[in-house]
């Protein structure tokens, strides 16, 4: 089975890298920060930021067919661990809002900096999506959705 990549047309157009890859039924979601469409990194601190990362992860999620329940594992990386903890209860607001009551193992890592030296998070996952709502690609290229 060979990986498809996956590129929705709403997020900033890769180079280098696939947003995700889908291998069968598991979609494995490439690291997300708060970039928006113009490549910049969202204001206004780590709710925002967590916002728009997850947002991102979740706009690959549902190029797939895919939805949050549909997540087994999620790996946030962050600049700033005292800063998000924080914040938890707004950002666990954030998260029922885009992604509803259901919450996949997940891990937190400190780490010194991320590839835009703006970026407070990042987030990256993998999802097992069940047939009936998979998006088949055909040829080989994924859909840019």
């Amino acid at each position: 089975m060979t990986p498809i990549p996956v590129n929705p047309s709403s997020l900033p157009a890769p180079s280098g890298y696939s947003h995700g890859t889908l291998s069968g039924n598991t979609l494995y979601l490439g690291g997300q920060t708060a970039l928006d469409a113009d490549m910049r990194i969202v204001p206004g601190g780590i709710v925002e930021q967590f916002r728009q990362a997850f947002g991102n992860v979740l706009t690959t999620l549902r190029a797939a067919g895919g939805i949050p329940e549909d997540l087994v594992s999620l790996t946030i990386y962050l600049t700033d661990i005292p800063d998000y903890q924080a914040h938890g209860k707004e950002i666990g607001k954030v998260w029922r809002e885009l992604a509803g009551p259901v919450y996949p193992a997940m891990a937190g890592i400190g780490t010194t900096a991320l590839w835009q030296p703006e970026a407070m998070i990042e987030i990256l996952g993998v999802a097992v999506i069940p047939d009936e709502r998979l998006v088949r690609v055909e040829g080989g290229k994924a859909p840019r959705v």
